[in-house]
């Protein structure tokens, strides 16, 4: 039997079979409770809403549950800076800044806002690094500096 097979039915029976077994406990003891106490007068959507609050209470209890265990920390190394590559290539510490901010996607607007520099100046930086870079757009600058190992 080919495995995705095997994974659907255990998938069915840990899942599924469960919760279909819960919810039909749960409108047995609803309409129990109707019929034996004081709610005769409620309509049919307030056992559905309470089911529904019910599974839904459930359901993230069960997948904080599932996902208790899959949480791995996250134990990322502060990238190096290849310092021989960047006095090979002639860029500047205030290009290798802005070239860190082109990498993590931000405008030269946003690039000018967060350094206190003008716009001008982030493209005058910028053009300069294209060229030292010998590309023409910022992905190409951002994978380029990423394979000579001056960004991360």
């Amino acid at each position: 039997m080919p495995a995705t097979t095997e994974l659907r039915k255990s998938a069915f029976w840990s899942t599924v079979l469960p919760y279909g077994i819960a919810m039909a406990v749960l409108v047995f003891v609803l309409k129990y409770a109707e019929y034996q106490y004081w709610i005769r007068d409620l309509r049919m959507e307030v056992y559905v809403g309470v089911v529904a609050v019910l599974f839904t209470a459930l359901g993230i209890w069960v997948g904080s549950k599932l996902l208790e265990g899959k949480k791995v920390a996250a134990t990322e190394v502060p990238h190096q800076v290849d310092e021989e590559a960047v006095r090979r290539i002639g860029i500047s510490a205030r290009e290798l800044e802005i070239l860190g901010l082109i990498a993590t996607g931000h405008s030269n607007q946003q690039i000018a806002d967060k350094l206190f520099i003008s716009l001008p100046t982030v493209k005058s930086h910028a053009s300069s690094v294209f060229g030292k870079l010998e590309v023409k757009r910022r992905t190409e600058a951002v994978h380029k500096a990423k394979a000579l190992g001056i960004i991360g």
